[in-house]
C-alpha cells in the first residue's frame, strides 16, 4: 500500500487551554489532542489555577470506586513501538485511591473497572480472559504502599511478569507529581519506568521490562486512571498526558 508523510501518531496533551468548572458528560468527555475521558459516575474538570504549565484537575464522583479514565488510542504494537506517559498526582489524599498508567486492551468505556487491584499482598486482574495489558499501578490498600509494574493476560500475570507486580520502591506523597511511562515493543515486550519529584532523581527510572508480555497483535488504549478506594471524592491532577505509535499502512 502507498505510504504518506505521516507514518508516526503522537498525541501530546499539555492542559494549556480553558478547563473551567466543566461538569464532564456521563458518556464519555473530549479532552482535545487526541484524548478523551470516560467514567464511573460524574465529576467536574477544572483548572489548577496556581501551578505553571498547564495542570488540570479531575474531581472524581464521592463513592468508592468511583473513577475518571483518560484514554487515547487504539495503538497496535505490530505496527511499530508504542508508549504513554502521565504526569500525574493526586493532591489530597493517596491514603485511599488507586492509579494506573499503561496500556489496556478492550477498556469497558460504559463502566470503566481499573484493570488491577492490590490488597494486602496480592494483585487482583480484573479483567476478561481476552484482555491484556501491561503498566503502573498503585493501590492503598497494600499492606506497603507503592506504585507497581504489572503485565497481564486475563485474569493472570503476563508469563514473564511477576505475579503480583514489581515495586518500584517509591515515597508516597500527596500533591507531588509521580511520571508513568510505559512502552511496548512490536513483539510484545514492555518497559516501565517511573520518576517521582519528591525523590530528586533525574530522568526515568525503569522497573520492571516483560519479555512479550502481550500480543502484539492487539490493540491497545494508551490510559491513565483515579479510582476512589472509599466514599470520597479525590483531586486527580495531570500535567501532561502523551502517547504515540505507528500507523498501519496496509488497510
Amino acid at each position: 500500500m502507498p505510504q504518506g508523510s505521516f507514518g508516526r501518531i503522537s498525541e501530546f496533551q499539555d492542559f494549556t487551554g480553558g478547563y473551567e468548572d466543566i461538569t464532564w458528560a456521563s458518556t464519555s468527555t473530549d479532552l482535545k489532542r487526541g484524548w478523551y475521558m470516560v467514567s464511573v459516575n460524574d465529576g467536574t474538570i477544572q483548572k489548577v489555577v496556581d501551578e505553571p504549565g498547564g495542570v488540570v484537575q479531575f474531581l472524581t464522583a464521592t463513592a468508592d470506586n468511583d473513577n475518571v479514565v483518560l484514554l487515547s488510542g487504539p495503538y497496535r504494537p505490530a505496527d511499530g513501538h508504542i508508549f504513554t506517559e502521565v504526569r500525574m498526582k493526586v493532591a489530597d489524599d493517596m491514603a485511599n485511591t488507586q492509579l494506573w498508567a499503561g496500556f489496556v486492551e478492550e477498556m469497558n468505556q460504559g463502566t470503566p473497572v481499573i484493570p488491577s487491584e492490590f490488597s494486602g499482598s496480592t494483585m487482583t486482574y480484573n479483567e476478561t480472559a481476552t484482555n491484556s495489558g501491561a503498566g503502573i499501578q498503585y493501590d492503598s490498600g497494600g499492606t506497603t504502599d507503592d506504585f507497581r509494574a504489572v503485565a497481564f493476560s486475563g485474569t493472570v500475570a503476563s508469563s514473564n511478569a511477576d505475579a503480583n507486580g514489581t515495586r518500584s520502591n517509591q515515597t508516597i506523597t500527596a500533591d507531588e507529581f509521580y511520571i508513568c511511562r510505559t512502552e511496548i515493543d512490536p513483539d510484545g515486550t514492555a518497559r516501565m519506568y517511573i520518576a517521582h519529584d519528591g525523590e530528586g532523581k533525574d530522568g526515568l527510572f525503569l522497573i520492571k521490562e516483560v519479555i512479550k508480555a502481550v500480543t502484539p497483535g492487539d490493540l491497545f488504549y494508551a490510559t491513565a486512571i483515579c479510582q476512589n478506594a472509599t466514599g470520597a471524592a479525590l483531586e486527580f491532577e495531570v500535567d501532561y498526558v502523551d502517547a504515540g505509535g505507528d500507523r498501519d499502512w496496509t488497510v
